[in-house]
């Protein structure tokens, strides 16, 4: 596996820098960079910072994604899932955090709040046509691969 080198700058109020959680992990860990604890109510929203910025290489993005555990736990996730970070971005990396559970939730200074995922985006060049290629898919199926799912429940839904 070839290695890519992401540069990240520490803010004065940063908590951690990004890191893996373990060898396999996919994501590198943000952490709120809170300077006191935060109550979101079940269906407000926040914008949380991480106290990081970073410089993507070229090529790549960074994409903001949720934590799983507390998805599960508390229904916390992000509310533009994933969130992508352009490689010409500078600011600072902040997670929009939003409360789906029927409680309110607290985050503290540290907590884990997302992960960030590196990603190859090749640059792509437009050709325009008059005709596509037709597909066994062909236009039918908006979000269900061409299948309509309420015929597939028969009539349990």
């Amino acid at each position: 596996m070839s290695q890519v080198t992401l540069k990240v700058k520490r803010l004065p109020h940063c908590y951690a820098l990004p890191q893996y959680a373990t060898s396999g992990a996919a994501g590198l860990d943000l952490c709120a960079a809170l300077e006191e604890e935060l109550t979101l109510h079940p269906g407000d929203r926040v914008r949380i910072p991480t106290g990081v910025q970073v410089e993507i290489p070229p090529g790549f993005q960074a994409q903001v994604v949720p934590r799983s555990g507390l998805a599960d736990r508390n229904g916390i996730t992000l509310t533009n899932s994933p969130g992508t970070i352009d490689s010409d971005y500078r600011g600072e990396v902040q997670c929009l955090v939003i409360n789906h559970g029927r409680e309110p939730y607290t985050f503290k200074r540290g907590d884990r709040i997302g992960q960030m995922v590196l990603v190859a985006i090749p640059q792509v060049e437009l050709v325009e046509v008059q005709e596509l290629a037709t597909s066994e898919r062909g236009a039918g199926g908006f979000g269900s691969s061409g299948r309509n799912w309420l015929s597939d429940y028969k009539g349990q839904v």
